[in-house]
């Protein structure tokens, strides 16, 4: 992955969106550099597996070369760009063949404690995340880390929203329980 050095200037997003609308390349690679750490900690909160939050991430930035011009500049960028990365995530999940079983399965989790500790890029409240069952997980990132309402959130996952609260209010749970064993 790469990274934005420290020393570099960002341009202006606005411009810089515009520059990417026009099909500058170099403008592009500065957006996805500015960006690709924040998507890939989403996908990966989201989908608790390095390998497929890394597809997931790159998929995320396919998607913003090809939809760049849908984006209207009424809400931030960042709102936007982590709204296709979280629709990509779910789609991804739903692609993976276990998808109704890992979702009809309440006491599915996401990795296990030795893999969230062995998983780069993870510290702090991120190991545990990971660790949470699927869908406790998803409306926990999307609603305490992103910002949803629960009532997108249940519109995105195909649940009630009390489904939705509940599943957050399990993870609260969860992570309190565990943080204090830590």
């Amino acid at each position: 992955m790469l990274h934005v050095k420290p020393e570099q200037t960002p341009l202006c997003e606005a411009t810089l969106i515009e520059r990417v609308k026009s099909g500058e390349q170099a403008a592009y690679t500065t957006l996805y550099e500015l960006h690709i750490k924040r998507v890939y900690g989403l996908c990966l909160r989201l989908l608790a597996d390095q390998a497929h939050a890394e597809d997931a991430a790159q998929e995320v930035f396919v998607q913003v070369w090809h939809k760049i011009a849908q984006f209207d500049g009424r809400s931030q960028f960042s709102t936007w760009l982590y709204s296709v990365a979280s629709n990509i995530a779910i789609n991804y999940l739903r692609k993976q063949k276990n998808w109704l079983q890992k979702v009809v399965s309440i006491e599915h989790s996401g990795m296990d404690e030795q893999s969230a500790n062995d998983c780069e890029g993870l510290n702090g409240l991120d190991k545990l995340i990971v660790r949470l069952p699927e869908r406790a997980r998803m409306v926990f990132v999307l609603f305490a880390i992103e910002g949803y309402r629960h009532e997108e959130i249940a519109e995105q996952l195909g649940m009630a929203v009390g489904s939705s609260k509940s599943q957050y209010h399990r993870a609260r749970q969860l992570l309190q329980e565990w943080y204090g064993n830590e």
